[in-house]
């Protein structure tokens, strides 16, 4: 039987009573597409799955969008890997370039606000993880909002913000993205605060992929934008979670940032799978 847990005050819920290797009713589907809506982190524990099965269960959640060609974690498909192991099996030293450019996940974001449909949700799935470090922490959005006070609120509306995938990478070390890449992910604009369609909630967008606010002067907008992602990823915002092998999370990227944490790259193998859902639309009319 379906059983739902609230896991912190405003984020994550612990998923119970679902096998995800086999089909799914459509009124379970419902159930938790509303729990998503309402805590928009899922844990799902003990969920050994291939990737056809991962694919079958992200469908009820809304269309899937394929991986960039371009993309390291992608190559045109829908399941994107997040690994520091090459085709062999092997650990890639952590100073590869492919190593350094999983670690921009390390910075607060939400998948794909660099595109100008930005993805909607996430589905990540642990096949190795490491027996210390490693983990995911979440921050709400929307809670982060609706805590605001009244006169912020007012001076973020109809506010827009830039964001860049190459800014997210340039934190991390130069010069990891290639050419064909930069051309597929050129910076594209956002409202800094949406609506979620099914709620009616305001959820803030910001994050690592935030360059700048339109029409305002360069510093003056990071300033903001630097306050604003201090604001959402304070404590109480946020859900962190401990990874074993064979969870699964579903995410809205909408009403959530995260970031995963550090560990020994140079000792420890770490490998998810995630599938990604298509957006609904422009966040700008």
């Amino acid at each position: 039987m379906l059983e739902i847990r609230k896991l912190e005050r405003h984020i994550g819920a612990e998923v119970q009573g679902v096998d995800i290797s086999a089909p799914i009713d459509a009124e379970t589907f419902k159930k938790l597409r509303e729990a998503l809506y309402a805590y928009a982190v899922l844990v799902f524990h003990n969920q050994g799955i291939t990737d056809q099965q991962h694919v079958a269960f992200s469908e009820g959640f809304g269309p899937i969008e394929m991986t960039m060609e371009s993309d390291p974690i992608g190559n045109g498909g829908p399941i994107g890997i997040i690994s520091n192991v090459d085709e062999y099996g092997e650990l890639i030293p952590a100073e590869d370039p492919r190593v350094l450019y999983t670690k921009g996940n390390s910075l607060w974001h939400s998948d794909g606000s660099f595109k100008s449909n930005p993805l909607r949700g996430s589905l990540l799935a642990a096949k190795v993880i490491p027996p210390e470090g490693g983990e995911t922490e979440f921050a709400s959005l929307c809670a982060a909002y609706e805590s605001l006070p009244e006169e912020k609120k007012a001076e973020l509306e109809g506010l827009v913000a830039e964001h860049s995938l190459a800014n997210s990478r340039a934190q991390i070390a130069p010069n990891l993205m290639s050419e064909a890449f930069l051309k597929e992910t050129p910076p594209v604009n956002q409202a800094l605060v949406r609506t979620i369609s099914e709620t009616g909630q305001k959820a803030l967008l910001v994050g690592s992929y935030t360059t700048r606010i339109i029409n305002w002067p360069t510093e003056k907008g990071k300033n903001l934008l630097k306050e604003l992602l201090d604001w959402v990823t304070q404590p109480q915002f946020v859900y962190r979670h401990s990874w074993h092998v064979n969870d699964l999370l579903v995410y809205d990227n909408r009403c959530c940032l995260h970031r995963g944490l550090p560990w020994d790259r140079r000792k420890y193998k770490r490998i998810l799978h995630r599938t990604t859902l298509a957006g609904e639309g422009p966040t700008l009319q």
